[in-house]
């Protein structure tokens, strides 16, 4: 008889379905905490104020693409909504977006 073993992801704060566990660091401690793509999106955001005022330490190399400010988001959402882009209305932008968006927008 076959056998066909899944492995669910579990968000770990809300116990819905978890799409990506997300590295992170403190104090020395590397963490990974499996989260939804809404809830991935929060911890960015919040980490993002924090981040903003930090240097750079080690780990891998910064993405290419420039950050953007909380303020710019619903921009670069609407932007993305009128350029046929799929956006969702919390969490994370994707990189290609935002590089797109950078390029119209110099």
């Amino acid at each position: 008889m076959a056998q066909r073993v899944q492995v669910m992801l579990i968000d770990d704060v809300d116990q819905t379905e978890a799409s990506e566990t997300v590295s992170f660091g403190l104090d020395g401690v590397t963490y990974e905490i499996d989260l939804s793509e809404g809830n991935a999106g929060k911890l960015r955001d919040d980490l993002a104020r924090w981040i903003g005022h930090a240097r750079r330490t080690g780990g891998r190399k910064a993405a290419g693409t420039r950050a953007v400010g909380k303020a710019d988001l619903a921009k670069v959402r609407e932007w993305a909504r009128e350029n046929g882009h799929q956006v969702s209305d919390r969490g994370r932008i994707s990189a290609v977006v935002q590089e797109a968006y950078q390029k119209a927008h110099g």
